[in-house]
């Protein structure tokens, strides 16, 4: 993603309807856990940008680390008191086997060897350790937004399992989200002539964020969605 992207997003990611609830999402995804008996421990957030999401994984007890690729990105992670490691997540400087919990939302589909990063997730992760990944769907949303923010592509639901269990991880759950503004999002990429990334009106930006969090409670997570989410481990 180019630095005026990261830049962008940082700014935006404490209001902007999209960030919150995928924030949400993953404290309620980190509760689920801890419900089942998981205890907080290492942590990575592949991709961080400016830390959004590793703020919420030191929330709920757990000692992350923000790695992030691009300078910008690590330099506002570090600003907001945040421990940074910039690199490339398809050689992830860290052992193996030492981490309870790799998060990495929309990484994938920026790197040509998907594969390579997934395979580093793995090797990272504790045996039963989890892995928490988001990534755009569906190619007929395609649009000058995903050239923008360079994206490689976007995922079917089978492509996303094929790559992550080839990397070993065994897939626990994956589902659909942002499903009910999929038609907005839609006829807003048929005309979208770059980054859709932008400061919204407060009344748009609330209407936008009641749609989206109503998506928790309905029976919508095997329709197409914008985002498909997914819950794997290493197997023991």
């Amino acid at each position: 993603m180019e630095a005026t992207e990261i830049r962008k997003l940082a700014a935006l990611e404490d209001s902007h309807w999209w960030y919150r609830e995928r924030r949400a999402l993953l404290a309620r995804a980190l509760r689920r856990l801890a419900a089942t008996g998981v205890s907080p421990a290492r942590a990575l957030d592949v991709g961080a940008a400016g830390g959004g999401n590793t703020r919420v994984l030191r929330a709920h007890g757990w000692r992350p680390v923000a790695l992030e690729y691009s300078a910008e990105g690590a330099a506002v992670a570090r600003d907001r008191g945040l421990p940074v490691i910039r690199a490339d997540a398809r050689q992830l400087p860290l052992p193996p086997a030492g981490l309870g919990l790799v998060v990495a939302f929309d990484i994938l589909e920026h790197l040509d060897e998907d594969h390579l990063a997934a395979a580093e997730i793995r090797r990272v992760l504790r045996p039963g350790g989890t892995a928490l990944i988001a990534v755009p769907a569906d190619r007929r949303l395609w649009s000058a937004h995903d050239v923008a923010v360079g994206h490689v592509r976007r995922y079917d639901r089978a492509g996303l399992r094929a790559v992550v269990e080839q990397s070993g991880l065994v897939v626990d759950e994956l589902w659909s989200w942002n499903v009910l503004l999929r038609p907005v999002a839609a006829w807003r990429r048929r005309r979208a002539t770059g980054s859709d990334l932008a400061d919204l009106r407060p009344v748009v930006n609330l209407g936008l964020r009641t749609v989206v969090t109503a998506e928790r409670y309905l029976p919508v997570k095997a329709l197409p969605g914008v985002s498909l989410m997914l819950r794997a481990h290493r197997p023991a």
